[in-house]
């Protein structure tokens, strides 16, 4: 597909390389936000949306999306304009570009950058510029706490974050993630295991197991909410936003929960890579695997926010520089060792 692409003129080229992901975002989110109301629903012994569309109220995002569009643009007086209406773009815009160097299958990917895990990295730190505009703008007190709160979790939980990416591409030798990917491909040496990273290495599960909890607080996921907590600061950043705004941002939390987890099952899990070798494989096939895993890991977050309760703030930063930070960079140096010995 991408000779295919690259065969294209530059426009409709450039238009398609745009609307995939685009595509795929929306639907993602749409189907999302429905299977997050069932999940939440089947944990607390209820049933979540039955009624909009017919079949489990499968339509209930739709209507949500058409009352969101619906609703009146409010703005606060003393709001600093344009910050107030810029930040939700452009947070949507820093996850939206981030995508650009996700390898959906063998037969896509939307830039074959060499440093395609530093680009993602220093796209997705925009978020966090973003949320801070839009608390700052906001001219709300609890807008301001939550975006304040936001800016201490992210820079904080980024450092564990880029730490275990960097014990990944340390094993693998590579900064391109269609080249992590292609070297995850077919089974071990013994023929009973998928040949991903996680499998090659014992201090890369630990590796996985930091990651995990660290795209946790960068997506702003339960326990680690702080920033949106609705007990304490109304809705944190977002309070004075409404309609489209507030989707904005809430497509963006999304739209990030999305890219963290497949850049895991990247990184981790042999991204676009059959669990059975060469069997079910293809860039369709792909396609297919890699989604599910990445979705696997969005449905574990969606699990774990419906489970455990908020942390407070100094328990917050306790984890992240008393326990992750230390823990990833004593991982990263095993799993070096281990790497020149055996």
């Amino acid at each position: 597909m991408n000779e295919t692409l690259s065969s294209m003129p530059f426009l409709p080229a450039l238009l398609l390389h745009a609307a995939i992901p685009l595509t795929i975002i929306l639907v993602y989110a749409l189907v999302a936000i429905w299977a997050e109301r069932k999940v939440a629903g089947f944990i607390q012994d209820r049933l979540g949306p039955m009624r909009v569309g017919g079949w489990h109220g499968w339509a209930q995002s739709i209507a949500d999306l058409l009352k969101l569009i619906q609703k009146e643009d409010i703005i606060p007086a003393d709001a600093s304009r344009f910050w107030f209406k810029f930040a939700p773009f452009m947070m949507f815009a820093a996850s939206y570009a981030a995508f650009a160097v996700i390898p959906f299958s063998s037969g896509y990917i939307g830039s074959m950058v060499n440093i395609g895990v530093f680009y993602l990295l220093a796209v997705t730190s925009v978020l966090t510029l973003s949320v801070i505009m839009g608390g700052w703008a906001s001219n709300n007190k609890w807008s301001l706490l939550g975006a304040m709160r936001s800016a201490a979790q992210m820079v904080s939980y980024e450092v564990p974050t880029i730490a275990t990416v960097l014990t990944v591409v340390l094993v693998a030798g590579s900064l391109n993630l269609m080249e992590i990917t292609e070297l995850q491909s077919g089974n071990d040496t013994l023929g009973f295991l998928p040949n991903w990273l996680i499998f090659q290495n014992p201090f890369l599960i630990t590796a996985f197991i930091m990651f995990f909890i660290s795209i946790l607080a960068e997506s702003h996921r339960v326990p680690f909410d702080l920033p949106e907590s609705e007990s304490e600061l109304v809705a944190g950043y977002q309070t004075e936003y409404s309609g489209m705004r507030w989707a904005m941002f809430m497509l963006a939390e999304y739209a990030d929960m999305l890219l963290l987890s497949l850049l895991g099952a990247t990184l981790f899990f042999g991204g676009w890579n059959s669990p059975f070798g060469d069997f079910l494989a293809g860039p369709f096939w792909g396609f297919f695997w890699f989604m599910l895993k990445g979705l696997v890991l969005v449905f574990v977050m969606m699990w774990i926010r419906w489970t455990l309760p908020r942390y407070r703030v100094d328990q917050l930063m306790a984890i992240c520089w008393n326990i992750l930070i230390p823990l990833s960079f004593v991982n990263l140096v095993l799993a070096a060792l281990w790497e020149m010995i055996f």
